[in-house]
């Protein structure tokens, strides 16, 4: 027992000495505090003894200590890099000045009314920060719901322009007339410029245009099927079966441009005759005249015989004569079988052979045949000679539509920054969410 009596009692005088120890410390921080102050005005270093010297203290005994803490963080709190730090320092001088006037008896004395300011003050800037602190957080959660709203309006905006898409794989250049080929799952159709669906794709699987006219395939060899659509009257029609030329033919063969004319030329298969057909009028061309053209032929001397029923001898060969592509130039088949030999010139008797020079010809406008060569297409005058391209005559678009391909693989038209689909219209988004913001 006389044991455990002798260590309580050490413990007890370890403890004094030890409290006694923390107050000798911090007293002399709290003295280094104020000579700071007295002695430079130095307000910062002061804090950081008097926090040094709240390390070595349980509890504030002594008012002027009190009065001290609330002083010290009064003064710095201003130089806090934000408005929480100071709220922070502020609520720190709170905190001292209440320590102070629990400990203060006297609220008649200079020191009593002096901190009774210093806590009015403290007050009135904690208010000053919380009121500037709840308008940060006002603005900050008015700009979060301004930014939903624009998200919202955004997902409302990118809605409606999907909408406004065409699910097209591509779009080829509008022509003057506003109206440009389109492809879809391998099949071709026609949209104009406000992105209306002229012609579905659905059916033909090949397309070519020219000079106004777009003339659709089933098949981009030996179709069996075309259809014409006329840009510049909108209207589209299926080109009569090839049967209906000539029964033994099964596809339209080789089909060549359509021309300014309106003329357009195929080579079909199990046939002597080129197919020319008139678009305008929706009529297969056949030579009505055919004594009358081959008289004329014998007297310039391009050919040297002919028979009543188109066969035609140039030079020590046989043909059958095979149409009019216009501007004088005839196609020339053989005799036996349908093979097409040549092409055969009335300005000068040139004979255009097709092994040796091209192997088909199309109609005749603006002094030119478009010529096939080896596969790859050129352009000819009258007696056969390379000229210039022809130019498309219905190339120039010049309307105010601009077409994009958008990241969901759609395209979109634009006219002046305008999304257009038919009469539908949706603004830009930054003019979308203007329009809004103005509301």
């Amino acid at each position: 027992m006389k044991r455990v009596f002798t260590v309580l009692l050490c413990l007890s005088f370890f403890s004094v000495i030890q409290a006694q120890s923390n107050r000798d410390i911090a007293n002399v921080y709290i003295k280094r505090a104020k000579e700071a102050i007295e002695s430079s005005i130095d307000f910062s270093t002061a804090l950081l003894n008097f926090n040094k010297a709240m390390k070595y203290t349980d509890t504030i005994l002594d008012r002027k200590v009190a009065s001290l803490g609330a002083s010290v963080y009064l003064e710095v709190y201003h130089k806090q890099p934000s408005l929480k730090e100071q709220l922070v320092y502020l609520e720190k001088a709170k905190y001292y000045s209440n320590q102070y006037f629990i400990l203060a008896k006297n609220r008649k004395s200079e020191e009593y009314i002096s901190n009774t300011e210093d806590f009015v003050y403290i007050e009135e800037n904690i208010e000053l920060v919380k009121n500037k602190l709840k308008k940060i957080e006002e603005e900050r959660l008015r700009k979060e719901r301004e930014l939903r709203r624009i998200d919202s309006l955004k997902t409302v905006w990118q809605g409606k322009s999907n909408l406004l898409s065409i699910a097209v794989d591509s779009v080829y250049k509008f022509n003057k007339n506003k109206v440009a080929l389109f492809s879809k799952d391998g099949f071709f159709g026609a949209i104009n410029d406000l992105g209306e669906i002229l012609v579905k794709a659905d059916q033909y699987k090949d397309a070519i245009a020219f000079d106004g006219f777009m003339i659709f395939k089933n098949q981009a060899e030996n179709p069996t099927k075309l259809y014409n659509f006329n840009t510049n009257d909108k209207i589209g029609y299926q080109i009569p079966n090839i049967t209906d030329f000539n029964m033994l033919s099964t596809h339209y063969g080789k089909v060549m441009l359509p021309r300014g004319s309106g003329r357009l030329v195929t080579y079909p298969n199990n046939s002597n005759q080129a197919f020319i057909y008139d678009l305008n009028v929706r009529k297969t061309v056949r030579v009505g005249n055919l004594e009358a053209i081959l008289k004329s032929l014998k007297k310039l001397e391009v050919i040297d015989k002919f028979k009543k029923d188109g066969e035609v001898k140039v030079g020590k060969n046989w043909y059958k004569f095979g149409g009019n592509l216009g501007g004088g130039i005839y196609p020339l088949y053989a005799l036996e079988g349908y093979s097409l030999k040549g092409f055969l010139c009335s300005l000068d008797g040139r004979f255009l052979d097709v092994s040796s020079s091209y192997q088909y010809l199309g109609s005749f406008y603006n002094n030119k045949y478009e010529a096939i060569q080896a596969e790859k297409t050129v352009w000819v005058n009258q007696n056969g000679t390379k000229v210039n391209a022809a130019s498309d005559e219905f190339e120039k678009y010049t309307g105010a539509s601009k077409i994009r391909k958008i990241k969901n693989g759609n395209y979109q038209i634009t006219q002046e920054g305008v999304i257009v689909l038919g009469k539908e219209k949706l603004a830009n988004m930054a003019d979308f969410l203007r329009s809004f913001s103005k509301k």
